[in-house]
């Protein structure tokens, strides 16, 4: 029986933890990673050189190269999380320098990305990781209960509560065709963990992103947080969360949540619109999802 292939959709280290999931039972794993961020080192390149954000794509790379998948990586998947000090280029982290010293050489960020992952030895055909859009873009988003007030950038959004919906500009910012080759292709698409807004919904309503998860013949699988976030997503529930993701055009056909973690809402195991599976994902002490356990369950969600 052919293993599935199995997409990624996020950000940041919800996206690596499931990348590292998807390994233990996927056959091709492609990551589809959110271009926004606008902090730290990331963002100072950012304003630099005008590309997308290189540092959730970093993070994925490593999740993608390590050796195992519960990690242990060469020396160089390792060096690209090393972060500098006390020099010119301090707070900058190696992976974010190769990337846009690709960039620039190549003149394509999705080029760049593809030499990254060839030098720390992935296969394409097996393992890809992509960006969500091929040029920079800014996160903008509009709060429920403000109406005219909109919050520009992923940091500034990160810290805010009450958000209603959010954007990535420009508008036609296009992703990779490889990207929505994946999407349409894939047997799972696998949303989260991560920061709802910042993180999940800054890949996933790039158009071509969005177009691509509806048109795809794979089951949509949403990965909810093990707990609530203080800012963003305060006081959500798993409903809640859903419902973000259908306000804007993401409909997931699967819920999975931490039993004992978020309260469901007005969801329950069984019911209509969204299946929901409530079982445990956590490592201790409960901050962050556990690789084996989560690939178990994703593997049993598969079409």
């Amino acid at each position: 029986m052919l293993k599935p292939h199995v997409v990624a959709v996020g950000g940041g280290h919800g996206l690596a933890a499931t990348i590292r999931a998807v390994r233990r039972y996927a056959g091709r794993t492609t990551a589809v990673v959110a271009t926004a961020d606008d902090g730290g080192s990331t963002g100072r390149l950012r304003d630099a050189m005008a590309l997308p954000a290189p540092g959730d794509v970093r993070h994925c790379l490593v999740a993608m190269a390590g050796d195992d998948p519960d990690g242990g990586s060469s020396p160089l998947v390792d060096a690209l999380e090393f972060r500098f000090e006390g020099t010119d280029v301090a707070g900058h982290a190696l992976g974010n320098l190769l990337l846009a010293g690709l960039a620039a050489v190549t003149g394509d960020f999705v080029a760049a990305v593809d030499e990254a992952s060839r030098l720390v030895g992935l296969d394409p055909d097996v393992a890809r990781v992509l960006p969500a859009t091929v040029e920079p873009v800014v996160l903008r988003a509009t709060v429920a209960d403000a109406p005219g007030r909109e919050l520009t950038g992923q940091v500034a959004i990160s810290r805010a509560g009450g958000i209603d919906r959010i954007s990535v500009e420009p508008s036609g910012a296009r992703a990779p065709a490889a990207a929505v080759e994946a999407l349409v292709d894939a047997d799972q698409i696998v949303l989260g963990p991560g920061s709802l807004y910042t993180s999940v919904l800054a890949a996933a309503v790039v158009d071509d992103v969005r177009h691509g998860i509806a048109d795809s013949r794979g089951r949509v699988v949403y990965v909810c947080n093990l707990r609530a976030e203080g800012t963003e997503t305060f006081g959500y529930d798993v409903a809640g969360h859903v419902a973000a993701l259908r306000r804007h055009g993401i409909a997931p056909d699967v819920v999975v949540t931490q039993a004992g973690g978020l309260p469901l809402g007005g969801l329950r195991e069984g019911g209509a619109g969204v299946e929901v599976v409530r079982a445990d994902v956590a490592r201790p002490p409960g901050v962050a999802h556990d690789g084996a356990k989560l690939a178990g369950v994703l593997a049993e969600l598969l079409p």
